[in-house]
């Protein structure tokens, strides 16, 4: 499992998340997200990647991209693919 980004912040009324990329992401990636003590919450595949509010299909290291998520996450959390 690899480590592909930080959730900076969460947006419960979209649901959201800002995440610091560390790798590259695209749409049809499939990512886990985890808590800091590395349990897992939720996986699913990625839908939808926004970068200044305009859809993006891809995000690469040090991007700061929003992405639509089906479960809640919090500032901290570990995103990862396999």
């Amino acid at each position: 499992m690899e480590e592909i980004g930080k959730v900076k912040h969460f947006f419960p009324h979209i649901p959201a998340a800002i995440v610091d990329l560390s790798a590259d992401l695209k749409v049809g990636d499939e990512i886990i997200v985890k808590s800091k003590t590395g349990e897992e919450k939720f996986r699913q595949v990625v839908e939808s990647i926004q970068v200044d509010r305009k859809p993006i299909q891809s995000g690469k290291s040090g991007d700061e991209v929003a992405i639509q998520v089906i479960g809640k996450a919090k500032e901290g959390d570990i995103v990862c693919s396999e």
